[in-house]
């Protein structure tokens, strides 16, 4: 037998990895930029609630600590450049306009940062919600773009803020749809996720396939419309 063959023979004897055997990210410090935003405040509190350490970010600090004493928990509230540069994890939960500018200004603070992108670019008008197509493909390419000296991922785009933020609300039965380039990366925000009882992470893909992601939002809001819900989204038979 060959050394190639040899090779060959012995890796396929390693077992293929879980893809359910997520790392351990409870001493992980989470940052939200955007915290102050109904999105933003409604992670940042499922996930302090969790048990996670969590900072909120925003363009004035005063009012991030003034939502961060609202939510309790332990939450603190900074400035963006400070919440990024505290934080192993930043989610970026701004509204669609502010995307580009914001993570422009921070570009140096999120350099090395795992970056969670979860804004949804959305238009509206009398018809309801439409998704917006950003030049790079989607929010989380832009982020790339932008960023590239963070590692950028993409998940919790399909998440109810009103259900998120109710106390009387034990669970979110949902999965979250993460998307990454490496996985490693993209398991931690699996992990992440899981971290909020009634939740699940679930790979779907490279960031080119974030467009699509971002996009069903604005079918979820019409399924809220008319149903009056706060509709998910559940992956079957994974």
């Amino acid at each position: 037998m060959t050394t190639s063959e040899a090779a060959k023979e012995d890796a396929k004897k390693v077992p293929a990895k879980d893809p359910w055997d997520l790392p351990d990210v409870s001493g992980l410090v989470v940052g939200v930029l955007g915290g102050t935003g109904d999105q933003g405040r409604g992670l940042a509190y499922r996930l302090a609630k969790a048990g996670q350490q969590v900072i909120i970010g925003s363009r004035a600090a005063e009012r991030a600590q003034v939502a961060a004493e609202e939510l309790g928990l332990g939450i603190e509230g900074l400035d963006n450049a400070e919440c990024a540069r505290r934080s192993d994890i930043v989610i970026v939960a701004v509204p669609w306009e502010g995307h580009a500018k914001t993570l422009e200004a921070l570009r140096e603070e999120l350099a090395g940062k795992l970056v969670v992108d979860c804004v949804n670019p959305l238009g509206f008008d009398k018809q309801g919600a439409y998704a917006l197509k950003p030049e790079e493909g989607s929010a989380a390419q832009q982020a790339a773009a932008l960023l590239p000296e963070s590692r950028v991922t993409a998940a919790f785009h399909h998440l109810s803020a009103v259900l998120l933020s109710d106390p009387e609300v034990a669970e979110i039965d949902t999965d979250v749809m993460v998307l990454g380039e490496k996985r490693a990366d993209t398991d931690v925000v699996q992990a992440l996720a899981g971290r909020i009882p009634g939740m699940r992470g679930v790979y779907a893909g490279r960031l080119r396939n974030a467009h699509q992601v971002e996009s069903l939002v604005a079918n979820l809001i019409s399924a809220n419309r008319r149903y009056k819900a706060h509709a998910g989204l559940r992956v079957t038979d994974v």
